[in-house]
């Protein structure tokens, strides 16, 4: 099992010819050889069509709305491109409305705004996939969705230091998704978290697997993962420690709190390791259910002072 999100040294690729076509622009089409000052130029050129932007390394302080199209944002060093502060919108550094957004090798951090919800990246129409990326030091990791049948899918990425109930009125979350479709979450590290979950999502199906869930460095948080209006799919074969310093300690896994507004009826939990920091000595359930559905909750390695399971 995974216990530490990874960026990829593999995949750097410098060319050097396509550097001197494009002047060193810090922004390059892929397709096209055209460089570009600014990310939102290079979005701006591609439009509704399809492309990929090489971001060269540095740290930037601008932010985009991608507006239709499907572009690829890649960082030709995988974490050494850093997108810092400075939002869109009032809302994301990427704020997406495109037919389908990948985002790969890319360093969020230090995103705020007034509503509290000041994210990494914006979700707003389209499905989306994050790979090989990092949420620092911000509200929100990644926020958003769309009611229907989206699909996003995040592997391979780092959330820490996320999270807050203090600015946000309803709370914000490392990750906080909405959609008709399906949530995948794999391979991923989620740490220090600064408050409300880690991992709160309002879909039907979700697949959260071979994750590391580390709250001991963590205050004022929540649930590792809530499911507020139930849901199906799998969660299984990822690591918890449940931190000392919780706002709500009851539960680590928590199902239906808020709505039953999807079927749980087999979500299946299973293989997952889920343990007290040292110190804890409270008891939280490791799933708690509100759903009136049957869950399917296999065997999972359950540190001392970790319950089964309650019914609420």
């Amino acid at each position: 099992m995974m216990r530490h999100a990874l960026l990829a040294a593999a995949t750097i690729a410098i060319a050097s010819p396509l550097a001197a076509q494009t002047g060193g622009a810090p922004f390059t089409v892929q397709e096209t050889g055209q460089g570009f000052a600014t990310l939102d130029e290079a979005v701006g050129s591609i439009r509704m069509g399809r492309g990929t932007i090489l971001i060269q390394p540095g740290t930037y302080r601008e932010c985009t709305v991608q507006t239709g199209g499907d572009i690829t944002f890649k960082a030709v060093q995988p974490g050494r491109v850093t997108f810092e502060g400075a939002p869109c919108e009032g809302k994301a550094i990427f704020v997406l409305r495109g037919t389908n957004s990948t985002v790969d090798g890319i360093i969020f951090r230090g995103v705020r705004v007034p509503d509290g919800n000041g994210a990494g990246i914006r979700t707003e129409m389209g499905n989306l996939s994050v790979v090989n990326s990092m949420f620092l030091d911000s509200q929100e990791g990644i926020l958003g969705g769309e009611p229907t049948g989206q699909r996003i899918t995040i592997d391979r990425s780092t959330f820490s230091g996320l999270g807050t109930c203090d600015d946000a009125p309803d709370c914000a979350h490392a990750i906080y998704l909405a959609n008709q479709g399906s949530v995948t979450i794999t391979r991923s590290r989620f740490e220090r978290g600064t408050g409300g979950h880690y991992v709160k999502l309002r879909v039907p199906n979700v697949r959260i697997v071979d994750n590391s869930f580390d709250d001991t460095g963590g205050a004022k948080t929540n649930y590792m993962i809530d499911l507020p209006e139930g849901g199906t799919g799998v969660i299984a074969e990822n690591s918890f420690v449940q931190g000392r310093n919780k706002e709500n300690w009851t539960g680590l896994i928590v199902v239906a709190a808020e709505n039953r507004t999807y079927r749980s009826t087999g979500l299946r939990v299973e293989g997952n390791d889920a343990r007290l920091a040292p110190g804890e000595t409270r008891s939280p359930a490791f799933v708690a259910s509100y759903s009136r559905d049957q869950l399917a909750i296999g065997a999972n390695r359950l540190g001392q002072g970790v319950r089964k399971f309650e019914t609420r």
